[in-house]
């Protein structure tokens, strides 16, 4: 009786821990597409952040609650996490470029992993204590929106760090389409790779 009563414990324990990385949170029926806030230019990057009221109309519930309320989407439901196409993750709202996928890694999580930002002045860090544990946000630099948090759990071999991210506050650009939509400067990272 000890035994199935120490079981439940550790069940229970673990289960609080996953809704705790969740953020408690239920699955969605399916991912939302992304929807692009902006189109940058070849001249212009990214884009200044627009009004609250310009974000309601033009993300989904989910990519607001996300980026502009430091919300969490479900693990292994959401639309990148599994992507593995060649290409680079864009900041929703501004489109100022994040991540690319040849710093992308599947860590088990059920969100997209990365082991660096593409370049490190596109995002910010910032103390978290939500949920009573300490914990490291990662913000947008130029659009501030929240995009995940970063852990020291990452591969070894690459940094060990772990930027654990939000589909719902990224776009991904393929690789065919980086210079159509005006970032042809990222494409000699991908060349390197042939």
């Amino acid at each position: 009786m000890l035994v199935f009563c120490a079981v439940v414990f550790v069940a229970l324990i673990a289960v609080v821990i996953f809704l705790n990385r969740a953020r408690g949170q239920a699955p969605s029926a399916s991912p939302a597409p992304s929807i692009s806030m902006t189109t940058p230019s070849s001249t212009n990057q990214a884009a200044a952040k627009p009004s609250a009221d310009e974000l309601k109309k033009k993300l989904t519930p989910e990519q607001y609650r996300v980026t502009q309320q430091c919300g969490t989407e479900p693990p292994f439901r959401n639309e990148y996490w599994d992507n593995h196409r060649a290409g680079i993750y864009v900041d929703v709202v501004t489109g100022e470029p994040l991540f690319t996928s040849l710093d992308k890694f599947d860590s088990g999580s059920g969100w997209p992993s990365f082991t660096k930002p593409i370049e490190k002045a596109n995002v910010t860090e910032k103390s978290d204590r939500t949920l009573g544990m300490e914990r490291t946000e990662v913000r947008s630099s130029q659009g501030d929106s929240h995009l995940g948090h970063v852990f020291d759990d990452g591969p070894t071999n690459k940094g060990g760090l772990r930027y654990c991210v939000n589909s719902a506050a990224l776009r991904f650009i393929p690789v065919e389409k980086l210079k159509e939509e005006g970032y042809a400067q990222y494409l000699p990272l991908f060349e390197k790779k042939k």
